[in-house]
């Protein structure tokens, strides 16, 4: 189940003030609107992108910002929110708020900005895609936004395997192994692929002895990995009296060699979705760039009363 968009929070966060007219902490405002939205422990757990806080409590922090900027709330000190006279005015006028007066609130940034349109002139369409887009906070956007270019990249990073040559790919995943941390050095990972390499296209050492090793098979395929290549590859680990393999392919498994690997406990598979994530993750053929996204330092305006 989906967690309710950030102009959900705002009547039941409005609601919940106004039954507390001398204000109260943020985060018990927050928990009693969730609460009116009944949201269950699965949507209470779930974490923004960046893993650092809550999507519930991101949205109703949101839906509190959009009602301090329409005068319906206030925070007359850190952490506190309070519900102003136009608030109580609003709630007391409606058994239930209007959608439209709903849609307001939640708009109040983007109707002014859409105001400010050099042009004057917004389409309805243009003002319909603000709407919509002004439904989600900046939060939810830039999250989706990165999770669209991550999956638009993988898709690149994907085809852009599918033209290199069986060497050169074997040397891709042993680059990225590397970055992973197996291995201390370049020096640490070994290529063996060719014909006659006994299903082993790399060996990395985990210590400088090399008396810990993992094999590495590095497959370009467009089929299927099934079951079948997967017990060639345990035969070729047990041949060399290996007890760690990983097999990596920019194909898919299928559930019977997917099964095969779970029983050996031995095997670890990576498919061509998860090897582009993790190329990403570790900027092997990606380059990033560092984007600054400011927050208010509430702290640094926290000074003491003497």
């Amino acid at each position: 189940m989906s967690i309710p968009s950030y102009d959900c929070f705002i009547e039941p966060l409005l609601r919940t003030l106004a039954a507390h007219p001398d204000g109260m902490p943020a985060r018990d405002a927050i928990e009693a609107a969730a609460d009116a939205l009944e949201l269950n422990e699965a949507q209470r757990r779930a974490l923004l992108p960046s893993g650092r806080q809550a999507v519930y409590r991101n949205r109703g922090g949101w839906a509190h910002d959009r009602l301090k900027r329409a005068g319906l709330s206030s925070s007359p000190r850190r952490g506190y929110w309070q519900i102003t006279p136009a608030g109580l005015a609003l709630i007391n006028a409606h058994a239930r708020l209007p959608a439209d007066e709903i849609e307001r609130i939640a708009r109040v940034d983007m109707e002014r900005r859409l105001r400010s349109n050099a042009d004057g002139d917004v389409s309805q369409a243009a003002a319909h895609g603000a709407t919509t887009a002004s439904l989600a906070s900046p939060e939810d956007r830039l999250g989706e936004a990165l999770e669209e270019m991550r999956a638009s990249v993988a898709a690149e990073l994907l085809e852009a395997l599918a033209r290199v040559t069986p060497s050169d790919f074997e040397g891709i995943v042993l680059d990225l192994l590397l970055r992973m941390g197996y291995g201390a050095s370049a020096e640490d990972l070994q290529r063996v692929g060719g014909s006659g390499d006994g299903g082993i296209d790399g060996i990395i050492s985990l210590d400088k002895l090399g008396l810990e090793k993992v094999y590495v098979q590095a497959k370009r395929w467009q089929n299927t990995v099934g079951r079948p290549e997967i017990q060639a590859f345990y035969g070729a680990l047990a041949g060399q009296r290996a007890r760690k393999g990983v097999f990596i392919t920019t194909s898919a498994f299928t559930a019977q060699a997917l099964e095969f690997a779970r029983s050996v406990e031995s095997i670890v598979l990576v498919d061509g979705q998860r090897l582009a994530l993790l190329m990403i993750e570790h900027e092997v053929g990606v380059s990033t760039r560092a984007v600054k996204v400011p927050r208010f330092d509430s702290d640094y305006f926290d000074f003491d009363a003497g």
